[in-house]
C-alpha cells in the first residue's frame, strides 16, 4: 500500500460502527462536496495545483445555474447538478482507493478524469434556442450531447486534442447503451478511469440518501423522453430492484468490479474498513422493497426527505 496518502479520521468523526455514508460530507452542498474532492486531489498529489478542476466546478455550477453564455440552466430534477456532484466525489474517491493501492494516475490524468466527471451529464442542459420542454427531452442523447459540450469547453481551455479523447472515452463508459469492451483506450490506465466514471455515476446516484425520493423525478424525465416501459411512478419504483440486479453485474463484468476501490479509500480516509457506497446502496434497496410490499398505495407518504415530494404534490395542484 502506497503509504503517502496516510491521512486519519477527522477527528470528532463518528465511531466505525456507527458511522455511514451521509456522515462523510454534506452531501447537498456543492462547495462542501467539491472541497472534499479538493482534499482527497491533496492527499494524492500535495505539491500539484488543482486550480483547473476548480475553473471547471465554477463553470458547470454556472452553466447548471443558468449563468453559461448560450445554455438556459438546467431543468431537470433528477439529473440536477447534486448527482453531477455525487458522481465526482465518488469518482475522486475511486481514483484515491487506486491511488492508495496501486498508484495509477498521474496528476494531469486524474485532473482530466475529475473534469469529465463534472461534465459527463451536461447533455441535459438546453441550449437558450432550445425553448420546448425540459433537457429531460434529450435523455436518449444526452452522452453525444454532453460530448459535444466537452469538446467545446475543453478546446475553448486550451486542453489538448489528446485530452479530449481520454475525457470522451471516459464520459462514454457512463452510457448504459455503450459496448464498453469496444472503446479504444490507449492503455490500461486509462481504461480502469472510463470504468471509474461509469461506477461512479451509478454508485453516487444510488447511494443518495434521497435516491427513492428522487426517482419520481426520475419517472418524469422518462415520461417526458419517451422512454417506454414505465407506465407510472409505481412500475418504475417497483422495476427499480430488476435495475439494481443488473446494475450489480454492469459495475462487476463491464465496469471490471472498478468498485473494488471504494473500500481502500474508506479505510485511509476516514479510518473505516467498510466500502460505504455498497452499504448505502443496499439500504435505499431495502428500504425500497418494503415500501412496495407494505405501502404500494402510499408510498408518497413515506418518501418525504429533504422536501422532494412535497415539491412533486406543489407541481401538481391544478395552477401550478
Amino acid at each position: 500500500m502506497n503509504r503517502t496518502c496516510d491521512a486519519l479520521a477527522p477527528s470528532g468523526a463518528p465511531s466505525a460502527g456507527n458511522f455511514k455514508f451521509a456522515d462523510t460530507v454534506p452531501m447537498e452542498k456543492p462547495l462542501a462536496v467539491f472541497e472534499e474532492v479538493r482534499e482527497i486531489f491533496r492527499l494524492m498529489f500535495p505539491r500539484q495545483t488543482f486550480s483547473a478542476v476548480r475553473r471547471a466546478f465554477d463553470d458547470v455550477s454556472g452553466l447548471f445555474a443558468g449563468n453559461y453564455p448560450g445554455y438556459r440552466g438546467c431543468n431537470t430534477q433528477f439529473h440536477d447538478l447534486k448527482h453531477t456532484t455525487d458522481c465526482l466525489l465518488a469518482m475522486a474517491r475511486l481514483i484515491h482507493g487506486a491511488h492508495i493501492t496501486e498508484s495509477l494516475f498521474t496528476p494531469h490524468l486524474t485532473r482530466l478524469a475529475l473534469i469529465a466527471s463534472l461534465l459527463h451529464d451536461t447533455g441535459y442542459v438546453q441550449l437558450e434556442d432550445e425553448r420546448e420542454g425540459t433537457g429531460a427531452r434529450y435523455t436518449q442523447v444526452h452522452v453525444q450531447r454532453s460530448i459535444r459540450f466537452m469538446e467545446r469547453y475543453l478546446a475553448a481551455n486550451g486542453y489538448s486534442g489528446e485530452d479530449y479523447r481520454i475525457c470522451r472515452q471516459c464520459l462514454e463508459c457512463t452510457g448504459l447503451d455503450v459496448r464498453i469492451d469496444r472503446i479504444p483506450f490507449a492503455d490500461e490506465s486509462e481504461a480502469l478511469l472510463g470504468y471509474m466514471l461509469g461506477t461512479a455515476d451509478l454508485l453516487g446516484q444510488m447511494a443518495d440518501r434521497t435516491y427513492l425520493e428522487k426517482l419520481l423525478f426520475l419517472f418524469r424525465e422518462f415520461e417526458e423522453a419517451g422512454i417506454p416501459g414505465f407506465a407510472s411512478e409505481e412500475e418504475l419504483l417497483r422495476k427499480t430492484g430488476g435495475f439494481y440486479e443488473i446494475t450489480k453485474k454492469r459495475l462487476a463484468v463491464e465496469l471490471k468490479n472498478a468498485r473494488r476501490f471504494m473500500r481502500p479509500h474508506f479505510a485511509v480516509r476516514w479510518g473505516i474498513d467498510r466500502n460505504l457506497y455498497s452499504e448505502a446502496i443496499e439500504a435505499n434497496i431495502q428500504f425500497l422493497a418494503h415500501l412496495m410490499e407494505h405501502h404500494p398505495r402510499d408510498y408518497r407518504a413515506y418518501l418525504r426527505r429533504s422536501g422532494f415530494v412535497q415539491a412533486i404534490e406543489r407541481f401538481e395542484q391544478p395552477g401550478e
